[in-house]
């Protein structure tokens, strides 16, 4: 029997992983999908879903319903990605990850049956969670999609409800090169009759959403257009403060300025939630749920503050969508001195994000431990060429060390640019010596 180690490397050497290697670890379809489904007895069938897709907000959205019904609670599968420093972040219960011995279990048990299928990471990720969510009964799980929506994996699922948050272009290599493009492929998790909650629209994507909805005869709510959010106040740099229609004052530790909007989408999904009455919760639950979502369910990285003195933050925002709010709420910040530690996966709008960074600040620039990782010394001639000023570090422990040396204790320190930059920082910080 392999150890879970050796299990591990196993699924990334048979299985790419796109978190590595991006494109190439993609499949389109969801034949293999189905017959992995088989082959396991539906084991979505065995709980209630809810399915959520966007190109921002997902998982935010996604932790912060399952740690209101876990408040109310009903026993809830979560299923996310990507995961930063374990594997099994991507599939827990109640917040609890996915114990060791099950992954090794099911890849033992299984590979026989699933190696001649060739299956891509995900659709084995997919199918594991499923079955483990099963396995253990879960009243209900919330599922992120992976990667678009019409031919994502997770959308084999007929859930209780589905969200978009929003879409803006990210991944046009497999999704489609104009906003409508990419809102059609989203709008595919729309089934027939199911409410659908949409998030944020643009001109060109709200028709795409309105005529899905109307040929599936599936009740279509625009978060934008319900105002539950009334208001937004920072009390300080962990607890942000929300007025709200339908649920009163919520306090959340989610304190990046693109949670105004986050919030409103998912308190709209959770007022349409509960007057289906297929799942049962209080105003007590949302606002138990909404103050400790990341307790609850383990969510990292979203406007995450790690220390003060000198204060440092992280952001797992990675594409133009994110960057338009955290640029914006960088240019906000007091501080004697801003410094960025900052790297993206090369597959992305690098030249557009680029376009939206704080001149002022003094940069960073390094690559995650992942092959899709920009070059640092790339980076930084890019970034030159948008007026950003820096230096180049070889990874991410050495670019945070030397921005934690040059700063004094009312600088502020920002880490991000991409997921995996987040996630190389917390491994270096949860290693047992950083030297």
């Amino acid at each position: 029997m392999m150890t879970y180690e050796e299990t591990l490397a196993y699924l990334y050497e048979s299985a790419p992983l796109f978190q590595q290697i991006g494109g190439g670890a993609y499949k389109a379809g969801l034949e293999t999908t189905q017959v992995l489904d088989a082959h396991f007895r539906h084991p979505h069938l065995k709980f209630r879903t809810i399915h959520i897709a966007g190109t921002n907000g997902k998982g935010t959205c996604s932790h912060s319903i399952a740690a209101v019904l876990q408040a109310a609670g009903y026993r809830v599968g979560l299923y996310t990605s990507p995961h930063l420093t374990d594997f099994r972040e991507r599939i827990r219960i109640n917040g609890e990850m996915m114990p060791k011995a099950y992954v090794v279990d099911f890849v033992a048990n299984e590979r026989a049956f699933f190696e001649p299928l060739h299956p891509s990471f995900f659709e084995l990720t997919t199918a594991m969670a499923f079955k483990y969510f099963a396995d253990q009964a879960v009243d209900v799980a919330v599922v992120e999609v992976g990667l678009g929506g019409r031919m994502d994996c997770t959308n084999i699922i007929t859930p209780e409800l589905a969200v978009i948050t929003n879409i803006s272009l990210d991944h046009t290599q497999f999704l489609g090169t104009t906003l409508a493009e990419i809102a059609a492929e989203k709008a595919g998790i729309i089934k027939a009759d199911i409410p659908i909650i949409v998030g944020e629209t643009t001109p060109e994507t709200r028709p795409v959403f309105m005529d899905k909805a109307h040929e599936l005869h599936a009740p279509l709510i625009f978060a934008e257009d319900e105002a539950e959010v009334i208001s937004a106040t920072l009390c300080d740099d962990v607890t942000a403060r929300f007025e709200t229609h339908s649920y009163g004052t919520i306090l959340s530790h989610l304190t990046g300025s693109y949670q105004q909007r986050n919030m409103n989408t998912l308190l709209t999904a959770l007022r349409v939630l509960s007057q289906s009455q297929t799942l049962d919760f209080t105003t007590d639950n949302v606002r138990t749920g909404l103050a400790n979502v990341a307790a609850l369910t383990g969510l990292r990285g979203r406007w995450q503050t790690l220390q003060t003195s000198p204060t440092v933050v992280c952001d797992t925002g990675h594409n133009v969508g994110a960057w338009t709010y955290l640029s914006e709420q960088l240019r906000h910040v007091h501080c004697r001195k801003l410094r960025i530690v900052f790297g993206m996966a090369a597959d992305k709008d690098i030249d557009a994000v680029l376009s939206l960074l704080p001149a002022d600040a003094a940069y960073y620039f390094t690559k995650a431990s992942v092959r899709r990782a920009m070059d640092e010394n790339e980076l930084h001639h890019k970034a030159e060429a948008h007026g950003l000023s820096g230096r180049a570090y070889p990874d991410v422990a050495t670019a945070y060390r030397e921005a934690l040396a040059e700063a004094s204790t009312d600088d502020f320190i920002f880490v991000g640019g991409s997921s995996f930059i987040v996630a190389d920082l917390f491994s270096h910080l949860e290693a047992p010596t950083h030297d």
